[in-house]
């Protein structure tokens, strides 16, 4: 949304193409998932009285929506990109098919993965778990407006502590809000480390990509200092 209050900022989507451009030049292998609550969240209409799959299945949607968005700033940027959807709906872009993503990245393409995991109930961070966890990444980022892990809501207590380093058990045992417990599981179990980070400081991505050591990390055992 960047500084609208619904729908997509053109100037945001410019300025988050611009950092992805620059890490595809230097050779590195982005693949993408976005959400969709700037257009409709499931969730939040199931809580409104729509049914939660109908609901879902429009969030699923919305996230094509913005998949496409974030294709078309990309390539005026001179960029190869494919869109791949979970849900069929391949008028508009490609059907997910896991070895297809992968030659695309290969190819030094970067892949936009939209339509969550084509089933209701499942969060976005989860489907950015499954995808990370299909394609063997390196390494999963959260971008998200908040710097990092806290032990408590830095919002409403001043004085919450943040971590560097937190380990995947101790994230799903204190409930830290990382993200949820099913996503979290799966990168524990296959290894992919998570790093959470303010994509809204400029130049955030590209630094955390090429080893900075900024928000938090979450991986399987905290080193010790």
């Amino acid at each position: 949304m960047g500084a609208l209050h619904y729908g997509i900022d053109p100037q945001q989507i410019h300025e988050f193409a611009g950092e992805i451009t620059e890490l595809n030049r230097l050779g590195v292998e982005l693949a993408i998932v976005i959400g969709g609550g700037n257009i409709f969240r499931g969730a939040g209409l199931a809580d409104g009285g729509m049914d939660r799959v109908t609901a879902d299945q429009m969030g699923m949607l919305a996230t094509v929506i913005n998949s496409l968005a974030l294709q078309d700033a990309l390539e005026r940027l001179g960029v190869s990109c494919r869109v791949m959807s979970a849900i069929k709906i391949n008028q508009v872009c490609e059907d997910y098919i896991r070895r297809r993503a992968v030659r695309h990245l290969e190819k030094g393409r970067v892949v936009i993965f939209g339509g969550g995991t084509g089933n209701p109930y499942f969060t976005t961070d989860t489907a950015a778990s499954l995808r990370a966890s299909e394609i063997n990444a390196e390494l999963m980022l959260k971008a998200t407006k908040v710097d990092g892990v806290y032990d408590a809501d830095p919002v409403t207590h001043p004085d919450a502590k943040r971590f560097d380093r937190v380990s995947y058990d101790t994230a799903l045992i204190g409930k830290l809000g990382v993200m949820d417990a099913t996503a979290l599981v799966m990168c524990r179990d296959n290894r992919i480390p998570v790093r959470i980070f303010n994509i809204f400081n400029k130049g955030a991505l590209i630094e955390v990509v090429m080893g900075g050591d900024i928000g938090t990390v979450v991986e399987q055992e905290v080193r010790s200092e």
